[in-house]
């Protein structure tokens, strides 16, 4: 005798995924840049930080990007390295277009705001560690920061940069394989 078959019993199918699982993960070029993402995400939050936020509106929202994306990288490559990926029935080659592609557009926008601060800056050695916000007389606004502010604001501009390279390739990639296996 057959053990009966539950109608209400359902079946899923496999996980869309291309990505390997496991430690198999870092040996990809996708794996690689996540890593990278979240190394360099994470020194723009420290340099960032580190440089006393001299201009809070704007740095503000490299400080969201930086953190966030930082988190965000990181659950998900632990969500490949521990082999959950394989456990969550979703389409990961598109949910990871998705979420490079919003990476991409935030850290864009980070790396241009960073770099408005950095290039509305004046240096000068004088001051003791304060920052002065003034207006010139045609209405813009400019910054002064002393020169290791200056300089820890070039390197964060420099690094923003980097990492937005990253999530570009990191989305690029993840576009083709969504395109050939979805």
């Amino acid at each position: 005798m057959s053990a009966p078959t539950n109608p209400a019993a359902t079946t899923f199918p496999a996980p869309t995924i291309s990505l390997p699982v496991g430690l198999d993960i870092l040996r990809t070029y996708s794996g690689a840049l996540v890593c990278l993402e979240i190394l360099f995400g994470g020194l723009v939050w420290i340099l960032v930080a580190s440089s006393n936020v001299p201009v809070p509106l704007l740095q503000g929202w490299v400080m969201f990007v930086s953190v966030s994306m930082f988190v965000g990288s990181a659950a998900y490559l632990v969500v490949f390295l521990l082999g959950f990926a394989d456990r969550i029935n979703t389409d990961w080659n598109f949910l990871d277009v998705v979420y490079h592609f919003v990476a991409l557009l935030f850290y864009f926008a980070a790396f241009v705001l960073e770099a408005a601060t950095t290039a509305a800056a004046v240096t000068t050695a004088s001051m003791n560690q304060t920052t002065v916000c003034m207006t010139r007389p045609t209405g813009n606004v400019f910054t002064v920061l002393d020169v290791r502010q200056y300089s820890i604001n070039v390197a964060a501009t420099v690094f923003a940069f980097v990492v937005t390279l990253c999530y570009a390739c990191s989305m690029f990639m993840g576009f083709k394989r969504w395109r050939m296996h979805g």
